[in-house]
């Protein structure tokens, strides 16, 4: 059975890189297969299934959509634009923008966002759009793993690792995760200095673009709020995330409905900006890691991993960091950090030592590994979407000549950091 096992997981790994379009798909027949041929019992689907990253993410997509159809993050980089007429700095400080929104924005939306108002300057200024379409992308991608709702992978963690808000903040007694990407996001100022060098132009006169409804930017800041005092709240039940997010959302759609502002057309375009086909591959991913894991495989790989680094903690955590770059700039960090995180426990029981180290170098070589490439991260794929729809076609030079520096100076911070902060945790 756990030939059989390791045969579908192979398969479905195979389908996820030659199919993208249909990742989902590939996945919920993975899990199917699995449930058919007994190796995941019926009994325990539900059980295999996290159903708190799954609302997290579902709500926190919702209202991400009404905040953007508000037009403050518009608005927001308008006011940057207006303080910093230098090209060159405004490149970098939408770049430093767009991290800091997606610290608790998706990604792939904080790209949507801000990607018109880089391609709004650059023809202002007769310049390409390529440099700050892109640059907002891949600064989206790094701060992503700054929060527990900035990215899919971090969600995946915090569910992993049983993870508060507040923990991306402060962890056992030392710093979070969030001021290990800040810090490397400051190292890619002096990067972004230098591959911007030639940029002298000057801008003056940006109109501010009009906030259409505040609301949405209340109930944003409503969930990180309720996020946050939830990280205080012992004992609660495991799905407590989840629902706050989901009920920002729910609540949102009600009050807009009251209010007139929710058409029918409205409302259904909102419920479209939630990724299903993303929920889809994960929920089938539960199900199919599930699978692995009771027929051991998962402890395969763990002690695989394990004997790589010949016993040594610090070079098993080298190999999962750059490891995680070099694959996460070619396959979908989503399900890679779905499948790792529990190989993660099985190698740091193996090496009697706490998993925080392997699993935290593990989300930042998984995050910023997909900067390597344009097909290494979603953020990447939209940003080059749009340019591709205004006639500028981006080739993988282009790409990997900002993403190449921007990802070592980042993951080389985040590498040394995560080390500095967490080997030291007790098992």
């Amino acid at each position: 059975m756990k030939t059989v096992a390791l045969l579908i997981f192979i398969a479905v790994y195979v389908l996820l890189l030659l199919l993208p379009n249909y990742r989902a798909i590939s996945a919920l027949a993975a899990a199917a297969v699995f449930v058919l041929l007994g190796i995941v019992p019926l009994g325990e689907i539900a059980g295999a299934v996290d159903w708190n990253v799954l609302l997290m993410l579902a709500g926190t997509m919702g209202t991400v959509d009404l905040f953007i159809r508000s037009n403050m993050p518009n608005r927001l980089s308008d006011r940057l634009a207006a303080l910093l007429p230098s090209v060159k700095w405004l490149i970098i400080a939408l770049a430093l923008f767009a991290g800091l929104v997606s610290a608790f924005v998706d990604n792939v939306a904080t790209v949507l966002m801000l990607a018109p108002v880089g391609m709004a300057i650059a023809k202002k200024l007769k310049i390409s759009p390529v440099a700050p379409i892109l640059t907002i992308a891949v600064s989206s991608n790094l701060q992503g793993a700054a929060t527990l709702v900035g990215d899919t992978t971090s969600i995946l963690l915090a569910g992993h690792m049983e993870l508060d808000f507040m923990d991306f903040f402060a962890y056992e007694g030392r710093p979070g995760m969030f001021w290990v990407v800040e810090v490397g996001a400051l190292v890619t100022v002096p990067v972004m200095l230098l591959l911007f060098r030639k940029e002298k132009g000057k801008l003056y006169g940006a109109e501010l673009t009009p906030v259409t409804d505040y609301l949405p930017t209340g109930l944003l800041l409503g969930t990180v709020a309720s996020l946050i005092a939830a990280s205080f709240v012992p004992d609660k039940p495991e799905i407590t995330n989840g629902v706050i997010c989901m009920a920002f959302f729910l609540v949102g759609l009600i009050l807009e409905a009251v209010r007139g502002r929710l058409t029918a057309n409205v409302a259904a375009d909102v419920m479209k900006a939630i990724d299903y086909e993303t929920l889809a591959l994960l929920t089938g991913l539960f199900v199919v890691i599930h699978g692995i894991e009771r027929a051991g495989i998962i402890d395969d790989i763990s002690h695989i991993i394990t004997s790589l680094g010949g016993g040594s903690l610090f070079l098993t955590y080298t190999i999962i960091v750059w490891a995680s770059v070099l694959i996460s700039a070619f396959v979908d960090n989503i399900p890679y950090t779905a499948t790792m995180l529990p190989v993660m426990s099985g190698v740091a029981a193996s090496l009697g030592v706490n998993q925080a180290v392997l699993c935290f170098g593990l989300l930042t070589g998984a995050t910023l590994g997909g900067n390597l490439t344009p097909v290494g991260a979603s953020a990447n794929i939209a940003a080059c979407g749009i340019l591709r729809r205004e006639g500028y076609e981006v080739s993988t030079g282009q790409f990997m000549r900002i993403g190449v520096p921007f990802t070592l100076a980042a993951v080389f911070t985040g590498y040394v950091l995560v080390w500095l902060f967490y080997s030291g945790i007790s098992a």
